[in-house]
């Protein structure tokens, strides 16, 4: 990244610029690319150090398009989504969605998206899509997108990136948004925005397996949360059905079944018929507790990847299956955290409750997603709201006001007491917040994250330091599940309510 400051001044107290985004996925880009665009100076903060500390670099399958047939696609993410998509939502997602990725992707970053031997784009399909309609670079799109974006956005004469910067609160004064204090001095150091964008990706890091990077603890989410902005549909944690099953998991994308892979019990049975008429190419919540309940009566469930040529069209996936000590065509999976649908309320701009405070990408609830999220369209999410964002987020001045001044001292904070926290936090949501919830043991877990929370609290208010403020985060976030999942006592998408108790299933405890 470059090191010339061109989009912010140096104040006595602090620093300014027109907008100000808050994170480096595809959405964070997107709306600091639109809002220099519109004539905008941006300064883009970011936790990540490299690419692949961004939700977006890992992103497989690919980024679904209209292919013509815009009424089709809005169909397929309302089936998906269990009929609980908002209907306008979805309606700005797919309106946009050609225009979109045609301007940034194809023209502007020039993305190599596979082409068939016709030299046309090659469409490959996902689970729940009635068509192949999905544009892949192999099964890395996301990597072969954000790279690309990054060095863009970089390059631009109105964009500062700065790595390796926290947010760590919003500055608010009057129901207004007016920036961050930052990690970067240790009492904080304010930024002035006019208007602020929270781009910060998803909630892996609060789940002990997960298809996100480490880092994902919810952070947008959390500082919105506390300054007092609308959050919604925190119960929809989607989990995907076909991450590797052992240590380490990875994803392996749902195109691999879109082009033939089987799921298969461990008596080699295949099963998906038997839960949904779509088979293998269910909606994702299905599969996920198909998936679940499979491992659970035959010991296993495997990916059968002999129909493909695996090594060949997916070379990615297949080094991490070598790596990992697979062979052959027989790949463990287990349903593994993937994607928060909920998250900061946003209307079709991505303006959230609080004035000047956007929000894009996963850690903002648009309503396209409902209750379970289509395959693919989270980056298109992503891209398109942050172009909305970004472009109707200028033409406001910084207001400096007075902002929290963190403090520096040291109370003696054990080493472990974070890594130890985040144990304890992980293991919760784990087994009282996955796939199935029932109500007795979501309020049991409501009051042990309410107590991890506040031994967090402790620690925060006195002492300034980044995985402090990421695990109050987590635990902010955690507990925002918690209540959503225990006031929708209705199964729905990936939110599903168990209809019988496992009497002998440890309750959690302060210690656990």
């Amino acid at each position: 990244m470059t090191e010339t400051i061109t989009a912010t001044e140096t104040t006595t107290d602090g620093e300014r610029a027109d907008v100000l985004v808050v994170g480096s996925g595809i959405a964070g880009c997107a709306a600091a690319l639109a809002a220099a665009r519109e004539g905008a100076d941006v300064l883009l903060l970011t936790k990540a150090t490299k690419p692949d500390d961004a939700s977006t670099d890992w992103a497989q399958g690919g980024i679904s398009t209209t292919r013509g047939n815009p009424e089709s696609l809005k169909a397929d993410i309302i089936d998906a989504s269990d009929g609980t998509a908002d209907p306008a939502a979805v309606e700005t997602l797919v309106e946009n969605a050609d225009e979109a990725v045609e301007d940034v992707l194809v023209d502007t970053l020039e993305i190599d998206f596979d082409e068939g031997e016709d030299g046309a784009f090659d469409y490959t399909r996902e689970a729940a899509h009635s068509e192949s309609r999905i544009l892949h670079v192999d099964a890395a799109t996301g990597m072969h997108i954000l790279r690309p974006f990054l060095n863009h956005v970089d390059n631009h004469e109105r964009i500062e990136v700065r790595q390796d910067t926290a947010a760590l609160e919003l500055i608010t004064a009057e129901g207004r948004v007016h920036g961050v204090v930052s990690d970067e001095r240790p009492e904080g150091h304010p930024i002035y925005a006019g208007v602020t964008v929270l781009a910060t990706g998803g909630i892996g890091a609060l789940y002990g397996r997960s298809t996100n990077p480490d880092d994902a603890t919810g952070d947008g989410i959390a500082m919105a949360a506390l300054a007092g902005a609308d959050i919604e549909d925190m119960e929809y944690v989607q989990f995907h059905p076909t991450a590797y099953g052992g240590e380490n998991p990875f994803l392996l994308s749902e195109a691999l079944r879109g082009e033939g892979a089987v799921l298969r019990n461990g008596n080699g049975e295949r099963f998906m018929e038997d839960y949904h008429p779509q088979g293998d190419l269910a909606p994702r919540d299905v599969v996920a507790r198909a998936v679940d309940t499979e491992r659970e009566e035959t010991g296993e469930v495997i990916l059968d990847v002999s129909p493909l040529e695996f090594d060949a069209e997916y070379p990615g996936i297949a080094e991490k299956c070598r790596d990992r000590g697979i062979e052959g065509d027989r790949i463990p999976v287990a349903p593994c955290e993937h994607f928060l649908c909920g998250g900061i309320d946003v209307d079709d701009r991505g303006r959230t409750s609080l004035d000047r405070l956007y929000a894009v990408g996963e850690c903002a609830r648009t309503g396209v997603h409902g209750a379970n999220r289509l395959a693919s369209t989270s980056l298109l999410e992503g891209l398109v709201w942050g172009l909305r964002a970004g472009e109707d987020a200028t033409g406001f001045e910084p207001n400096p006001v007075e902002a929290p001044e963190l403090r520096d001292s040291d109370p003696a904070l054990p080493d472990r007491f974070a890594a130890e926290k985040f144990t304890r936090l992980t293991r919760t949501m784990d087994e009282y917040l996955g796939l199935e919830r029932d109500p007795d043991e979501v309020a049991r877990a409501s009051a042990v994250l309410r107590r991890l929370k506040g031994e967090v609290d402790a620690y925060v208010r006195t002492r300034t330091a980044r995985d402090l403020y990421e695990l109050r985060n987590a635990s902010v976030v955690a507990l925002l599940i918690a209540r959503a999942a225990s006031e929708n006592t209705e199964s729905v998408g990936c939110h599903y309510v168990a209809t019988e108790r496992d009497e002998s299933t440890a309750e959690p405890t302060a210690d656990d």
